[in-house]
């Protein structure tokens, strides 16, 4: 079986001539059915760029992606957002709600457009896994940053999207929170979807299957099955790496 999320020789340069800077620098890699994966690296080492590229949000210089089986040079805006609204669920830092739509309706809108009924029994287990039962009926304007944050959780987690994408996905979230989310990422993970997760927490890290270090845009190292300790120790490990480079 294909790899949903398959990167081969992935370059990125923004920039040209002397003022070119090399986000990512040869990134191979393929994700599994499945798989819960962290992307970890100091700042600057090009963990959202990957994001973006795997998820066909930003173009490589170089190398090939394909997602769910399709390769995505040459597809043209509208065929990569069909694509993605197809297979794809995304959790960015900016939350992306609508505001006008209740909390319920922001959840269930992806599988609305993409001509989907919303499985009401599953996005209602969603939410009440993520603290959010009892605001369904609210709008964004009316919840806290990290209830709204909450709310772009269970939006990509109800879709049962085949990959998901997050960006610090537990950031705005207290402790017990993040934890209970991640707990049902690594479920979602374990029932088919492939989750790919940008963060710098060491604890939300060790909830993923693997984690993939970053440093100048290079992926220099891998750790499976992850603990908190562990991965600590090689961010450390890494920080002095990417200062001793500068």
């Amino acid at each position: 079986m294909t790899a949903p999320v398959r990167l081969h020789d992935v370059g990125k340069v923004y920039g040209r001539r002397d003022q070119a800077v090399t986000a990512l620098d040869g990134v191979s890699v393929d994700l599994a059915a499945g798989s819960f994966t962290a992307v970890m690296g100091p700042s600057g080492s090009g963990k959202s760029t990957l994001l973006h590229c795997a998820a066909g949000l930003d173009e490589p210089t170089s190398g090939t992606v394909t997602l769910v089986g399709t390769p995505l040079a040459g597809k043209d805006e509208s065929e990569l957002t069909e694509l993605r609204r197809e297979h794809v669920a995304f959790v960015f830092q900016a939350f992306n709600l609508m505001p006008a739509l209740t909390v319920w309706q922001n959840v269930t809108l992806p599988a609305l457009l993409a001509g989907h009924e919303p499985d009401t029994a599953w996005v209602t287990e969603v939410l009440g896994r993520v603290g959010l039962g009892d605001r369904t009926k609210h709008r964004p304007g009316e919840l806290s940053g990290g209830q709204q944050q909450r709310v772009a959780i269970a939006r990509a987690l109800a879709s049962r999207a085949e990959v998901v994408f997050a960006d610090e996905p537990t950031g705005a979230l207290d402790s017990r929170t993040a934890l209970d989310v991640l707990e049902l990422v690594r479920e979602v993970a374990r029932g088919g979807q492939t989750v790919v997760m940008v963060t710098h927490d060491p604890v939300a890290a060790s909830y993923a299957d693997a984690v993939l270090f970053l440093v100048d845009g290079r992926l220099v190292d891998r750790i499976a099955p992850p603990t908190v300790e562990l991965v600590a120790d090689r961010l450390v490990h890494l920080g002095e790496l990417a200062r001793g480079r500068r």
